[in-house]
C-alpha cells in the first residue's frame, strides 16, 4: 500500500490515487437471506399474539373451568391484535417509511422501483398478493440514492378525518371491551345464556349474575374510567405536567384520609357506607390545594398547583398513616379499599356518583377551549381576553367532580390518568376540544379491559383491577417514553 508520511508521523495514510472519504455503496436488490431475515421477524411480530392467545384458549377448556364466551374472547382478541400488528407494521409503517420492524431491524428498504420513494401502505399491503413494482435493497443504497419517505397529510381536512375515524374505532372496540366483560367471569357462561340474560331475562342463576353482577361491574368501570381519562388530561393541562395525575393534586390523599377516618369512627366497611366521605374528602382537598396556590398572587399558577397539591398530599398521607397504624381494623378495610377495584359494587353505588360523573365530563368539555388558550402561556391568554382564574377554577372544579366520584366509588386506581392523556395526544395532538373525548373513551377501553384480565389470570380467585393496571400500565408507560418524547405542555 502506497503511504506517506508527515511531519515524522508514522500512522499511515489513504493511498494517493483514491479520494479521500470514499466509501462504496452496495447497489440493487438486497441479499435474499437478509429479505429472508427479515420476514422471519415480521412474522415473529405477528406470531407472538397469537401463540400466547392459544395458550390462553387452551388453558381455558372446559376441565379447567372455562367457557365458551371466554374462549371467543381471548381467541378472538389475540386474531384481532395479530390482524392489527400485521396492519400498521406492514402497511402502515412499511409503506410511509420503507421500512417495516423486521426490515428496520436488518437494514433494508422497500422502495418503489421508478421514484426511489416510498410506496405508501395501500400498495405495501398489496406486495403480498401480487407484484406492485416495488423493491427491497439495503438501507445504505436508499440512502445514497435519495430515498424519501411519505410525508404525513397536514392539512385541516385530513387531520379532521383521522380524529373521526380513531373515534369510530374506539367506539367499535369499547363495545367489544364491554361484550367480553358481560361475558367473562368466574362461572363460565355461553353467549345464549348471555343473549337470554340480556333480552329475555326469567330470573334464572345466569340470569342474576349478568345482570345484577356483571352488568353493574361494567357499566361502573366503563363509567370510572372515562372520568379518569379525562380528569388526567385535564389534571395534565392545567399543571402543564406531563407526568401529573390524581395524585398531584391531594384529591386520592383527601378521600383516602376521609375513609379511613369514617372506618375508625364509625365502622364502616361497605363502599356505600363510606362513599360520601370520600368524596368529602376529595372536595376538600382540591379546595385546599386551589386556596394555597392562589395565596400572595392571586391566581394558581400550574407550578403552585403542583406545589401545593404534593405539600396536602404528603400530609394527608401521613394523617391515614397513622390512624391505620393505631387501629387494626381500620388498616384491614382500608388495605382493600386503597388497592382499587370496581367487584363488590352495585347499581346502588353507582346512582349515587354518577350525577357527578356527568356534571363533571360536561364542565370538562366546556372548559377544553378555554384550556386550549392556556396551552399558549398565561400572558397569551391573557392578551386574547381570556379569565385565566375563572378557566382553571371550572377546569378544577370538573377534576373534582370527577376524580372525588370515580375514587369514592372504587378507590384509588392508578395509571389511567397518567397513561391515557399520552396515548390520547399522540393521536390527536394538542386540541383539547378532540383530546378530551379520546381520553374519555381509552380510559373506558383501558379500564374494562384491565378488570376483564383481572378475572382471569388467578381462577378461580380474582386479581384487583388496580394491581393489573400497575402490572401492564408501568411497561407501557415506560415504553411510551422510551418510544417518544414526552409532550411538552
Amino acid at each position: 500500500m502506497t503511504t506517506t508520511r508527515q511531519f515524522g508521523s508514522d500512522i499511515p495514510h489513504l493511498p494517493t490515487d483514491e479520494p479521500y472519504g470514499k466509501r462504496d455503496v452496495p447497489r440493487g436488490p438486497a441479499p435474499l437471506y437478509l429479505r429472508a431475515l427479515a420476514g422471519l421477524l415480521d412474522i415473529g411480530i405477528v406470531a407472538i399474539p397469537l401463540v400466547l392467545g392459544w395458550y390462553i384458549v387452551d388453558s381455558l377448556r372446559d376441565d379447567n373451568g372455562g367457557g365458551e364466551a371466554d374462549r371467543v374472547v381471548f381467541g378472538g382478541a389475540a386474531v384481532a391484535i395479530a390482524l392489527g400488528l400485521a396492519l400498521w407494521n406492514r402497511g402502515f409503517r412499511e409503506g410511509n417509511t420503507g421500512q417495516s420492524s423486521g426490515k428496520g431491524w436488518v437494514g433494508l428498504v422497500t422502495r418503489d422501483i421508478h421514484t426511489g420513494d416510498a410506496i405508501g401502505p395501500k400498495r405495501s399491503l398489496q406486495r403480498a398478493f401480487r407484484r406492485t413494482g416495488t423493491e427491497v435493497v439495503r438501507e445504505s443504497t436508499a440512502t445514497d440514492e435519495g430515498f424519501a419517505v411519505r410525508e404525513k397529510d397536514v392539512s385541516v381536512a385530513a387531520i379532521r378525518r383521522r380524529r373521526l375515524i380513531g373515534l369510530g374505532v374506539l367506539v367499535i372496540l369499547l363495545g367489544l371491551v364491554l361484550l367480553a366483560s358481560v361475558a367473562v367471569g368466574a362461572r363460565p357462561l355461553s353467549f345464549a345464556e348471555i343473549f337470554h340474560a340480556l333480552f329475555d331475562p326469567d330470573g334464572s342463576q345466569t340470569d342474576i349474575i349478568v345482570r345484577t353482577l356483571r352488568g353493574p361491574r361494567t357499566v361502573l368501570g366503563l363509567v370510572v374510567g372515562m372520568a379518569l381519562g379525562v380528569a388526567g388530561a385535564l389534571i395534565q393541562g392545567h399543571t402543564r405536567n406531563p407526568l401529573a395525575d390524581a395524585g398531584l393534586l391531594g384529591l386520592n390523599a383527601g378521600a383516602a384520609f376521609l375513609v379511613v377516618l369514617s372506618m375508625y369512627l364509625f365502622g364502616f366497611s361497605a363502599p356505600s357506607e363510606y362513599l360520601w366521605f370520600a368524596f368529602a374528602g376529595s372536595f376538600a382537598a382540591s379546595v385546599i390545594v386551589f386556596g394555597l396556590s392562589s395565596i400572595g398572587n392571586g391566581a394558581a399558577s400550574p407550578l403552585s398547583l403542583a406545589l401545593a397539591g404534593a405539600a396536602v398530599a404528603f400530609f394527608l398521607q401521613a394523617m391515614t398513616n397513622a390512624i391505620i397504624i393505631v387501629d387494626q381494623s381500620s388498616l384491614d378495610s382500608y388495605r382493600f379499599w386503597v388497592v382499587g377495584s370496581v367487584a363488590g359494587r352495585g347499581f346502588d353505588v353507582l346512582w349515587q356518583v354518577l350525577p357527578f360523573l356527568v356534571l363533571g365530563l360536561i364542565l370538562a368539555l366546556v372548559s377544553t377551549p378555554g384550556l386550549n388558550v392556556l396551552s399558549l402561556g398565561e400572558d397569551v391568554a391573557r392578551s386574547l381576553g381570556t379569565n385565566i382564574a375563572a378557566s382553571r377554577a371550572l377546569g378544577i372544579v370538573a377534576i373534582t367532580l370527577l376524580t372525588g366520584a370515580a375514587t369514592a366509588a372504587c378507590g384509588p386506581i392508578a395509571f389511567i390518568g397518567l397513561v391515557v392523556p399520552h396515548v390520547a395526544r399522540a393521536i390527536t395532538g394538542p386540541d383539547y376540544r378532540w383530546l378530551v373525548p379520546y381520553a374519555g373513551l381509552l380510559g373506558g377501553v383501558m379500564l374494562v379491559t384491565a378488570d376483564v384480565i383481572g378475572r382471569v389470570v388467578v381462577r378461580p380467585g380474582e386479581l384487583q383491577v388496580g394491581i393489573v393496571l400497575a402490572v401492564f400500565g408501568a411497561p407501557f408507560f415506560i415504553a411510551l417514553v422510551r418510544r417518544r418524547k414526552l409532550a411538552s405542555l
